[in-house]
């Protein structure tokens, strides 16, 4: 057995060009961890959490991440939060999967 969430969650998502899929890696009362495999060219439109802080950890790949007005590629490791409220989301624009994790909390 291992204490490691990461590997068996992800390691078998191969989504499609334009497809994300996700796997939760944590889920306590006050915290969620979850991955997001993003295949060639897809996304994670802007969106906000008006009463949490997001955190991105790109673990794999060079997504873009879009913060508020700005779009940066990150190649992995990195990590970004993104404070209460400020719309973030993500791009793949490569041609390999991108991995990145988010943490939101304190959940809502």
């Amino acid at each position: 057995m291992t204490l490691d969430r990461y590997a068996d969650a992800v390691d078998d998502l191969r989504p499609e060009p334009g497809a994300v899929q996700t796997a939760e890696l944590v889920v306590t009362d006050d915290v969620l961890v979850k991955a997001f495999v993003l295949g060639p060219d897809a996304a994670i439109d802007p969106h906000e959490h008006a009463d949490a802080t997001n955190v991105f950890h790109v673990i794999e790949g060079e997504p873009t991440v879009i913060r508020g007005d700005d779009a940066e590629p990150l190649a992995a490791p990195a990590v970004v939060s993104n404070e209460r409220g400020v719309a973030h989301g993500l791009r793949n624009e490569t041609d390999e999967r991108a991995v990145v994790t988010a943490s939101l909390c304190p959940l809502p």
